[in-house]
């Protein structure tokens, strides 16, 4: 018997325009989660934030055009936010 051909991987159309993805980890001031969550949410680029437990305190997921645009909203609009601590970037292939 065979088994139908299954693809894991469809890429999206956001991703056949040879779009630029990464997921920022950040690390918050104690108690302004909310408030950097709102405020990250304003940011171009900025397709999701999600609070989340652990060793950091919140995922921005974020799409830009280029290389270049990508590390703009990172260092000029992500990391100068009041309340960033720190934070790792985790760029997606392809």
């Amino acid at each position: 018997m065979e088994l139908p051909e299954t693809k894991l991987f469809t890429p999206s159309a956001r991703e056949t325009q040879s779009m630029k993805r990464a997921f920022v980890m950040v690390n918050a001031d104690l108690g302004s989660e909310d408030e950097l969550q709102s405020e990250l949410e304003k940011v171009e680029g900025v397709v999701g934030v999600y609070q989340v437990y652990g060793v950091y305190d919140i995922v921005v997921e974020v799409d830009a055009e280029s290389d270049e645009k990508l590390k703009a909203v990172l260092f000029s609009r992500i990391r100068s936010l009041k309340h960033v601590r720190s934070t790792l970037t985790l760029t997606t292939t392809g």
